[in-house]
């Protein structure tokens, strides 16, 4: 026995090993000599619960070029609802090598932004037109007109078929077939933009008719996975990385040059196209380790428990964030990270069905929601500021807000969460 069976051996406790793949390396395989066609559907319901206490900054700026003041107030209370149904399919094209499809529905998106506690009437002020001129409308009584950014409290609601989900899979070991190796999985995923276009500036406060959820965007993903059955144990590892393109039709502030645009004059001119005003969704690399425990260990009935840790790096860009929904547009959001746990159980019915329900909780660094940079960086000085654009208009950035995005008056996400809750049910053939 080599050293590798004999330390598995003892963690075993003398356990045989049960050829079984972990979630994350599993497989669909056809041309099998005991089985000539695999096929896997999942079908799951998916609940996710978003909440961010959102801050905004209070202190005049030092000068125009985008220093960070020094003082954050609390504005908002953020959260969002969102509940989706999940169809997976994944059938085996040969001997361990898999073709997937899968698509969601949203059955409601809901946002709802509220005063934070400690709020006062200059988090949420507009200070300024877009353009950064003084505000000169006033009512009879001398007072401004519309002084906040937007009422509150606020709400959003949208619904609607997501994006199909395509994937091929191929296990370069399989554990199944030679026990002296892990499972190795190696996987490309591709998103279509087969959604509905959503529009941040269309009013969504009456839910009835709800509008689209789609972004537009196409995702590569590249990942590998690894596994090993030791035991009543299946440690894994996983780590993948997504590539957003813009697709055809996606959306850009600039189709709605009325909402919350500093330089509207300079849409679609002097180099500010589609691609420079549009969304700029953010390049995503992730990691997961964990492992899967036989709570009940039989061949055909059995109960395995999944405990895991992830991180995820979210890239900067501009996308639909925590206040598009209330400020009408798709807004420059910095970098982040995530990071959290996830527990799952899994029961076998019998050779064909298996039933899943997990929940999982991410921690979201704190990051700006409101970014966007003056202008493009002519200067050549390393960074986008007001001296790019100082006797420059036409290279003033369409989308940048003096009321959000100069410096003292940005808004940042803290305290942000995810809980997901999700239930699948598998059917194997």
């Amino acid at each position: 026995m080599s050293r590798l069976r004999a330390v598995a051996a003892a963690l075993s406790l003398g356990m045989p090993f049960v050829a079984t793949a972990a979630d994350l390396t599993r497989v669909a395989s056809s041309f099998e000599d005991d089985d000539p066609f695999g096929l896997f559907i999942d079908v799951g319901i998916e609940h996710t619960q978003h909440r961010t206490h959102i801050l905004r900054e209070l202190s005049s700026p030092v000068d125009q070029t985008g220093r960070a003041p020094q003082e954050l107030g609390s504005a908002l209370s953020y959260s969002q609802f969102e509940t989706r149904l999940n169809f997976d399919l994944a059938a085996g094209i040969s001997q361990d090598v898999e073709f997937s499809f899968g698509l969601p529905f949203v059955l409601f998106r809901n946002e709802y932004w509220d005063a934070a506690e400690g709020a006062n009437s200059d988090t949420l002020s507009r200070g300024s037109n877009p353009n950064g001129t003084p505000i000169t409308n006033t009512n009879p009584d001398g007072t401004l007109a519309n002084p906040s950014l937007f009422p509150v409290p606020y709400q959003a609601y949208r619904a609607g078929f997501g994006n199909a989900r395509f994937g091929l899979a191929w296990a370069i070991f399989n554990q199944k077939r030679d026990d002296t190796k892990p499972t190795w999985v190696a996987r490309f995923n591709y998103e279509a933009p087969t959604a509905s276009k959503l529009d941040p500036s269309l009013d969504t406060r009456d839910d009835n008719p709800r509008t689209p959820v789609g972004d537009r965007v196409h995702k590569y993903t590249l990942s590998t996975a690894l596994s090993r059955k030791i035991g009543l144990a299946e440690p894994y590892f996983k780590a993948a990385y997504t590539i957003p393109v813009r697709g055809p039709g996606a959306y850009s502030n600039c189709e709605n040059p009325g909402v919350g645009l500093g330089a509207p004059e300079n849409c679609y001119e002097n180099g500010w196209d589609r691609a420079e005003t549009g969304i700029q969704a953010p390049h995503v690399l992730g990691v997961v380790v964990g492992s899967e425990f036989q709570v009940i260990d039989n061949p055909r009935r059995n109960i395995r428990l999944d405990v895991r840790a992830m991180s995820n790096f979210v890239g900067a860009g501009r996308y639909y964030n925590e206040m598009s929904g209330a400020l009408g547009k798709m807004l420059y959001t910095t970098e982040y990270l995530q990071v959290g746990g996830q527990v799952g159980l899994t029961a076998r019915v019998n050779d064909i069905i298996s039933i899943r329900g997990s929940a999982m909780f991410l921690y979201n660094t704190d990051h700006a929601l409101t970014a966007e940079a003056p202008g493009q960086d002519t200067n050549e000085d390393g960074k986008a500021d007001f001296e790019d654009i100082a006797g420059n208009p036409s290279n003033r950035n369409p989308s940048f807000d003096y009321r959000t995005d100069l410096a003292s008056r940005r808004f940042f996400a803290s305290e942000s969460r995810d809980l997901r809750f999700d239930v699948t049910a598998t059917f194997a053939f």
